[in-house]
């Protein structure tokens, strides 16, 4: 069994395959947190020391004990109101104000199998790879009850966490916070690890030393965001990409989160982690219930590599789901970048044939197809086709594409709408805005009230007459603003929070739906390219526009950040064309390729406008996608460099799963005169065996390649024997074989 309850010391211990997680029914039942790391046997909570602290607060039932305080003990989930004064987990108040919450445990229970959540996402296993605990903590002087569910998933290392809050009194309480989880740690100098940004540049790491105050990294758009990523890091102080303790905490979630965490007075760090706070104020009425966002944990005694690469295993097999999740991806084409709102049927149709006899296998039509959407001012949320722009109906064009052997696919924004529009004419109420205000805008769109469920539906069933018709095997769907305004018709969304919660689940529901109905789609997420990078929107679809940035060099550092927690086959990643449509860098067109294949891989541009070598290459590029797809995708994944601090060069690794094959991927990204030799030190290889480049034919000693490193090429001179360094933006692709 991987949980374990140990009747005799008042332990639960939750095994995976290499770590545990371990609780204990503590004095007065307090439940304390003993534990997390390596796998270990027996009662770890000889680390709390009981002792009087100095003036911090004692519960009243411990009479003359002045060692007992919910202020200085590691709490599995801290409660605001109960003499904690550091970051709670759990706020509780009244209708007048008043804080309440002082949670006891009062029982628990292990089940076969793993829980599932009613309307959220959430980590997924058969029932032979997962169990569940449920431990109920009652609040002392009333029928509060919380449910804290644990899934163990022992084969993955990974750990999930989840909190369900039950009013069961006769009178409404407000919910100011109720995060998903928490951690405590004892002893040690941690930092904390986040990934934040801006629109076009999303996911840039970020380490901030854990001191004596609160480090606080979220977003309150109502999005998870392109500022802040619901996904962090815990580390030890020294701790790198293949040394060290580190605890990973992915929020599986798509709105507004908060992660805060800090040391207190005492040296102990504390991490608490679910949805924004702020704002939130949660009216539960008698009888009603709270289902807190499931958190995913992980935590690596082997650095960021190891405990990334669980997070990769996770959401590509148990978050992920449907026909596409292990299923190797048409290389596709968008024409955004290339034509903008602004093209006729027979452009894109040019745009396809090109693409076909290169070998493209995809024709996505982007936004402008539909209403009256010639710019950004108008048509959002009519989602009829403009066949007068079009110049043919939606059905021809995608019967056209898919007579030059090609799959066809459309972009769509359902959660907005313009003023310009016949449903912002007809049905203003259905957007989110204060009566008697005027709302802000943003990318000139309002946000459509999808806590709404008769909102969902008329946009839902707009969409799917469209698919209907021309059968599209792929839809982007995008999200261009965050949430302003937050105020709604519907009675039962009273306060900011509430609503925010149940936007969200009606975005969830509009996916599910469209799943539903379209089983085999391939769905793409997209939010102003990367708003929305998180696993929640990963349950739904299986790969998400990484960022709208197509600048290959740009796209490093953004696909560096984020596969730290999410894996190399959910980042749409494009070949685009140069001086690029964000930055006007020109790179070579196989390095925008080689960095495009650290993701979904596809063009965004239109390759009648490129030359003829250019174009050989490309084919060569989608043979070389197809015939390595699987291992670039499915592949244990290693950074070989930190693009953060090295500006040198940039390099990574894909290793297939029986260590018989890699592909190194290495893009030079500055040069000097004379340039000394430089080597990339390679990782995951079988250290007793030799690898061969099939290319050159040479064999190396895997133990020399991650001890040494691999050579960075020297090209020749075109029309010389003269050699040189790496041209700036160079990239080499080198596939090594194991004999």
């Amino acid at each position: 069994m991987s949980i374990i309850y140990n009747e005799q010391n008042q332990t639960i211990s939750l095994h995976t395959d290499n770590t545990t997680y371990q609780m204990k029914i503590g004095p007065l039942g307090l439940l304390l947190h003993t534990y997390y790391g390596p796998l270990m046997d027996g009662d770890a909570s000889y680390g709390i020391i009981y002792r009087d602290h100095g003036f911090s607060p004692n519960p009243h039932d411990t009479g003359r004990d002045r060692t007992i305080s919910a202020d200085t003990l590691p709490l599995e989930y801290p409660c605001e109101a109960a003499g904690d004064f550091r970051a709670p987990a759990l706020s509780i108040s009244t209708e007048d104000g008043v804080l309440i919450g002082d949670m006891r445990y009062q029982s628990h229970r292990i089940i076969k199998g793993k829980y599932s959540l009613k309307d959220l996402p959430a980590v997924y296993a058969e029932e032979s790879e997962a169990e569940t605990l449920e431990v109920t903590l009652k609040e002392k002087f009333s029928e509060i009850y919380v449910t804290l569910q644990y899934g163990v998933l022992p084969s993955l290392d990974v750990i999930t966490r989840t909190a369900l809050i039950e009013n069961r009194t006769d009178r409404k309480i407000i919910l100011n916070q109720a995060a998903s989880g928490s951690i405590d740690i004892l002893s040690g100098e941690w930092d904390l690890i986040h990934f934040q940004g801006r629109h076009a540049g999303e996911r840039s790491l970020e380490r901030v030393a854990l001191g004596h105050r609160e480090e606080l990294v979220g977003t309150r758009r109502g999005v998870s965001s392109h500022h802040q990523n619901p996904f962090v890091i815990i580390a030890e102080r020294k701790a790198n990409e293949e040394y060290g303790a580190c605890y990973g905490m992915n929020l599986i979630y798509s709105g507004g989160f908060s992660c805060n965490a800090g040391t207190d007075a005492f040296g102990r760090v504390r991490a608490v982690m679910g949805i924004q706070p702020e704002h939130f104020d949660y009216p539960l009425e008698p009888k009603e219930t709270f289902q807190a966002p499931e958190i995913a944990l992980a935590c690596s005694n082997e650095g960021f590599g190891r405990l990334s690469r669980i997070y990769h295993k996770m959401i590509a097999e148990h978050i992920c789901r449907g026909p596409w999740k292990n299923k190797q991806r048409p290389v596709l084409i968008n024409n955004w970048e290339a034509t903008g709102p602004n093209f006729t049927a027979e452009k894109i149709l040019s745009i396809a044939k090109k693409a076909s006899e290169l070998g493209v296998e995809m024709m996505v039509l982007d936004d402008g197809w539909f209403g009256k959407r010639d710019d950004d001012f108008a048509g959002l949320g009519d989602w009829y086709v403009n066949e007068e722009k079009l110049g043919c109906t939606m059905g021809k064009l995608a019967e056209d594409i898919r007579a030059l052997g090609m799959k066809f696919g459309i972009w769509i924004e359902p959660e907005m709408v313009n003023e310009d529009s016949d449903l912002y004419r007809t049905h203003p109420d259905y957007a989110l805005q204060i009566p008697g205000r005027d709302p802000v805008l943003g990318r000139s769109q309002l946000v459509l009230d999808f806590s709404r469920e008769e909102v969902v539906d008329h946009v839902l069933d707009q969409i799917c007459e469209v698919l209907d018709e021309c059968k599209a095997e792929y839809v982007k769907m995008d999200m261009n603003r965050p949430l302003c305004d937050v105020w709604s018709l519907n009675s039962d969304t009273e306060s900011r929070g509430k609503l925010q919660y149940r936007y969200v689940l009606g975005v969830y529901r509009f996916m599910e739906k469209l799943l539903e109905r379209y089983p085999d789609l391939l769905l793409e997420g997209c939010c102003s390219g990367g708003g929305r990078f998180d696993a929640g929107m990963l349950y739904y679809c299986p790969q998400i526009w990484c960022s709208d940035n197509t600048d290959a060099i740009d796209r490093i550092r953004i696909q560096y950040g984020t596969s730290f927690g999410y894996p190399v086959r959910t980042m749409g990643a494009h070949v685009s064309a140069c001086p690029n449509y964000d930055t006007w860098r020109s790179t070579p067109i196989n390095t925008r390729a080689v960095v495009a294949m650290e993701g979904t891989f596809g063009y965004e541009l239109d390759l009648n406008h490129i030359s003829e070598e250019e174009m050989n290459e490309v084919k060569d590029q989608i043979r070389t996608f197809k015939k390595f797809g699987s291992l670039l995708h499915n592949g244990d994944y290693y950074r070989l460099t930190d693009v953060m601090n090295n500006h040198q060069e940039a390099a990574w690794m894909m290793v297939s799963e029986d260590q018989s094959e890699a592909i190194l991927n290495i893009v030079v990204l500055d040069v000097t005169g004379n340039r000394p030799q430089r080597y990339i030190r390679l990782a995951g290889l079988d250290p007793e065996a030799t690898y061969t480049d099939p290319v050159t034919d040479v064999v190396y000693p895997a133990a020399a390649l991650m001890s040494i490193g691999f050579p960075i090429p020297r090209p020749h001179f075109p029309g010389t024997e003269w050699t040189r360094g790496a041209a700036e933006y160079e990239a080499f692709q080198i596939h090594l074989i194991k004999n």
